[in-house]
């Protein structure tokens, strides 16, 4: 079966956003252009990682440029999208891995979300070599998404998703962990129960 890819390029929107109540979200990339849309799942830690990281390199390419990239310091105001999942939300599939690159020819940002595969292998060595075996494989590989963004884009994606990450429950000022709208069991507070 050959590989699916859901290309973008480029993208009239792409966001990061979630269905569900605080503490029962789902979290979710979305594409979309020319009347298609594409939604797939992730987790909450995958969320933050790509926004993270997408910051990170934008920032090393106008390091590297000295400041002659295309790339905003900041998410510009005018590229801010605040609208809710286009609906409705049908999940292609769950990602595994994702990747990142900048195209300085193009001077545009690739984000890849590959579907979450499972791997049979007897050993480690076994295990990292069906890996490679699958990143490689560009024909029959699980299906992909894969979005061109300009610089003000990849910004304003990577503001919007770090928001949508912090938009969850509220943290306990004792433990850290998050509080639920009951409550939750304190380990600081030796089990007590703690009011939201």
């Amino acid at each position: 079966m050959s590989r699916q890819v859901f290309l973008y390029d480029p993208p009239e929107r792409f966001v990061a956003g979630t269905v569900g109540l605080p503490g029962r979200r789902t979290f979710f990339l979305q594409a979309s252009a020319a009347g298609r849309v594409t939604s797939v799942a992730l987790e909450k830690t995958q969320v933050a990682a790509l926004a993270e990281r997408i910051d990170e390199l934008l920032d090393e390419v106008v390091r590297r440029t000295g400041g002659n990239a295309p790339v905003p310091a900041v998410a510009p105001a005018d590229v801010s999208d605040t609208a809710p999942l286009d609906n409705p939300v049908e999940e292609e599939f769950r990602v595994g891995t994702m990747a990142l690159a900048w195209d300085g020819e193009e001077q545009r940002m690739i984000v890849e979300a590959q579907a979450l595969v499972e791997l049979d292998a007897d050993s480690e060595e076994d295990l990292a070599e069906a890996e490679e075996r699958l990143l490689q494989d560009e024909e029959n590989g699980p299906p992909m998404l894969r979005v061109r963004l300009t610089g003000a884009q990849a910004r304003a994606f990577a503001k919007r998703a770090l928001d949508v990450v912090n938009a969850g429950r509220p943290p306990c000022p004792l433990c850290s962990l998050p509080l639920d709208p009951e409550g939750h069991v304190c380990p600081r507070q030796n089990g007590y129960r703690r009011s939201a």
